[in-house]
């Protein structure tokens, strides 16, 4: 038995853990009993305090020495301890995990005894967004050095192999059970059809059949056949799909509030998530976009962000779709920070309790990234929301911690199950098959011995002068324009897809020295046209590390990727593209589904 459980005998052999330290299995506590059984029992026992603290899924802090964090925290208003013993909020997305996988299953394990001495003793659920790619963006994805190292979503589409899917996400699923975390906030299967989006990675890319597909092997790999205590619980997002983002911006942003459907495909974008709900997707999440011209079955939609929007929740996710799990709004809809307004995006004039009210009035469960308990208890003592209301979304909430087996023992005891050595050897031959060969004037695949200088990265034994080489590596980031004038631009890659001039005439310089190799992380869609005749051969990457392309460069067969995009001719091109029309672009230099292979 963990070290952590502590656990009671009752009178008929049955153990279980006296999580209200009364001395009797009360029926939430009795591991034989229904779930449902256990939820209405445990929802009966709750004050509206209690009940109040299960709507928020605020960001947490793992300290690096394993210690729960209890000042100086960077995005945390509040202790670790206050948050869970005063707010009662059981659920949090944890940011800065320590390297080391037994380290972060300390600090989780620590946070755990923090709830076990609440009155009722309700467990934590810890989230995360993705962690197993090589992007580390604060917002959106995070590096752990715990875990195996893939490609970002887009390059497990670029192989185009639905078993790579399912394995990735069992894999990930182990070593995320290792140290505590069993709520993913993912996957993404946003269509990605406007080519500037800066968020297009982390999705399968603008193919509904492709992301379908996908999509129920992720979730198969994460949750199993259903939720047990094996599982990861997935948050699939962003409903109704976020990918149709006027001139492809973000709507983090005030500027990149809409979203827009010049080519009538509302309904196009929902077909991914038909799947997600019947492969029973754990939570849904709509974005915080707000739709422009948006019709489904006729209806013109609200033009209110999703998180507000009662016709999208209710009227298109919940009774045309029929999903009755849990809806978590993305994250920061209602309280301004020091960094950013609120997302309220066509709601900015409601009060943070209008704000709070509208959410669930719309539909919602649970609200991501905020912690004002307090609001909600005033809407309650007022009467706005009814606690029956509340009572509503905790049955779902709750459910899938029991669901999870999380009453039952929450502990993590298993760190040396994250980044094993098979682990991290599946994820390399990933890394190295989702590579994509746009271009190969016979230079492919190099010898072994041949002399390399790199830029941009570092192979084994590469030379220090592009004069010494055979041959010279190149490995470019897809462009964007440089924004930092508010919280969190800069992880945002937006604008032009074009390459800066000097970047192509350092290529050109470098070819004229001696043959080049150009890789681009392809984030998003690259204009690759000026580079086109200045390379030797063009690789396209998402998230493949270095070692991964050098050993791809020399084995032959290695890189079986095929592009998951539409690669523009021009940045005209783009401009011409109908946000929410896939693959639209009228002027390619590469097709969607493109990639050459060397023997």
């Amino acid at each position: 038995m963990s070290e952590w459980l502590v656990t009671s005998q009752a009178p008929d052999g049955t153990v279980y853990r006296d999580l209200n330290g009364n001395g009797v299995m009360d029926p939430y506590e009795d591991p034989r009993l229904p779930v449902a059984q256990r939820v209405r029992d445990l929802i009966s026992r709750m004050t509206v305090e209690e009940k109040a603290g299960q709507f928020f899924h605020p960001m947490i802090e793992a300290g690096q020495d394993g210690s729960p964090v209890e000042t100086g925290a960077m995005l945390m208003p509040h202790s670790t301890s206050h948050t869970i013993q005063r707010q009662f909020i059981t659920h949090f997305n944890v940011i800065m995990l320590p390297g080391e996988a037994k380290v972060a299953a300390l600090w989780h394990n620590r946070v755990q005894k923090l709830a076990e001495q609440t009155r009722l003793g309700i467990p934590v659920t810890i989230s995360t967004d993705p962690c197993h790619s090589g992007g580390d963006n604060l917002a959106t994805s995070m590096l752990s050095g715990a875990f195996s190292r893939w490609p970002e979503a887009m390059g497990l589409a670029a192989l185009r192999d639905v078993d790579a899917v399912r394995e990735f996400a069992r894999i990930a699923r182990q070593e995320y059970r290792a140290i505590g975390i069993r709520s993913a906030l993912h996957p993404q299967i946003d269509l990605a059809t406007e080519p500037r989006w800066a968020r297009q990675s982390g999705t399968f890319g603008p193919s509904a059949e492709l992301t379908t597909a996908y999509v129920r092997a992720y979730l198969e790999g994460f949750q199993g056949e259903s939720l047990d205590a094996t599982s990861v619980a997935c948050m699939t997002k962003h409903f109704p799909g976020g990918g149709p983002q006027k001139d492809g911006e973000d709507p983090h942003f005030p500027y990149g509030r809409e979203q827009v459907y010049p080519g009538g495909l509302f309904d196009h974008h929902l077909q991914p998530f038909l799947e997600a709900i019947d492969a029973g997707t754990s939570a849904i999440m709509p974005y915080y976009g707000m739709p422009v011209g948006a019709v489904h079955k006729g209806r013109a939609i609200e033009e209110v962000g999703f998180g507000f929007n009662k016709g999208v929740i209710t009227g298109i996710l919940r009774e045309d779709l029929g999903y009755d799990g849990v809806v978590c709004t993305d994250w920061q809809l209602v309280t301004d920070s020091p960094y950013s307004p609120a997302r309220a995006w066509g709601v900015e004039h409601l009060s943070r309790a209008g704000r709070v009210a509208r959410i669930l009035d719309a539909g919602c469960d649970q609200l991501g990234g905020e912690e004002c308990t307090d609001v909600l208890l005033s809407l309650v003592e007022d009467g706005t929301v009814p606690e029956s209301r509340l009572d509503e979304s905790l049955a779902r909430l709750l459910a899938v911690k029991f669901e999870l087996g999380l009453f039952d023992d929450p502990y993590a005891e298993a760190p040396e199950r994250a980044g094993t050595p098979e682990a991290v050897t599946a994820g390399f031959d990933v890394q190295v098959g989702s590579l994509v060969l746009l271009k190969n004037d016979g230079l492919l695949p190099l010898a072994p011995t041949a002399r390399v200088y790199v830029e941009g990265g570092a192979f084994p034994e590469g030379v220090d002068r592009p004069e010494e080489a055979d041959v010279i590596v190149v490995r470019l980031d897809a462009p964007f324009e440089q924004r930092d004038g508010m919280f969190l631009e800069p992880y945002f890659h937006a604008g032009s897809l074009d390459f800066a001039e000097e970047t192509v005439a350092r290529v050109r310089e470098l070819a004229a020295i001696g043959p080049v190799i150009v890789d681009v992380k392809l984030e998003r869609p690259a204009v690759l046209t000026p580079l086109a005749d200045l390379a030797t051969a063009i690789v396209g990457s998402f998230g493949s590390g270095n070692a991964a392309l050098a050993h791809a460069l020399v084995a032959p067969g290695a890189m079986r990727g095929r592009l998951p995009f539409q690669l523009p001719r021009s940045m005209t091109a783009v401009e011409r593209n109908q946000a929410d029309v896939p693959n639209d672009l009228d002027d390619v230099l590469f097709p969607e589904g493109f990639g050459l292979e060397y023997k």
